[in-house]
């Protein structure tokens, strides 16, 4: 199936007595993947570029913990499907990971607007994320939430250059209380490679 049309069906679905049966091992499956995905941004932010597999594994979660039946997973379908990859794009959670509650506050009240903020550097080009439109990610008064769902969109000459060895990658933030970026290993390049069709 071409990358443009890869979508979770019902059909991808297992029941949840399996699913916890295959639970352990398939999260260990995960792992290696995830780890190549999961970008550390500055002090407080990671950025997970996701797959179809990370987000099959995601909805099966969600329908294991939750056990809301055939209706919530027509809307764990329509939440987690548009975070797919479509072959010309990379898509990430974007996560301000911060456990103390008032330092949690006071930080995301100086970052609102920051979903307009993240970019993908490529070689010279500075491509900017696209947030997922499904909410408001900053409130009227000016505080960020701690979840980001970006696209970062992809021409065919931007993929060419991501795929070149000796071209620097870099994905960061140009938010004013929060500039930051982080260069993409050789191996994370290539694991990211595999989203584009």
């Amino acid at each position: 199936m071409p990358a443009s049309s890869r979508t979770i069906t019902r059909s991808d679905l297992i029941p949840d007595a399996e699913f916890s049966l295959v639970r352990k091992a398939r999260r260990a499956e995960l792992l290696p993947i995830k780890k190549l995905r999961r970008i550390d941004l500055g002090p407080v932010c990671t950025v997970y570029f996701e797959t179809f597999e990370t987000m099959l594994f995601q909805i099966q979660e969600m329908l294991l913990i939750e056990k809301g039946g055939e209706e919530q997973i027509q809307d764990e379908l329509a939440a987690y499907n548009p975070l797919i990859p479509k072959g010309s794009e990379l898509v990430a959670t974007i996560m301000f990971e911060i456990d103390e509650p008032v330092r949690r506050a006071n930080i995301l009240a100086r970052l609102g607007g920051i979903e307009e903020h993240f970019f993908l550097q490529i070689g010279t080009e500075k491509v900017r994320a696209v947030p997922e439109g499904d909410v408001e990610r900053t409130r009227s008064d000016g505080k960020a939430s701690s979840v980001h769902f970006m696209h970062f969109p992809l021409e065919p000459a931007h993929i060419a250059v991501f795929r070149e060895p000796t071209t620097q990658i870099m994905v960061g933030s140009d938010h004013e209380s929060y500039a930051h970026l982080t260069i993409l290993s050789p191996a994370t390049r290539a694991e990211l490679a595999r989203d584009f069709a």
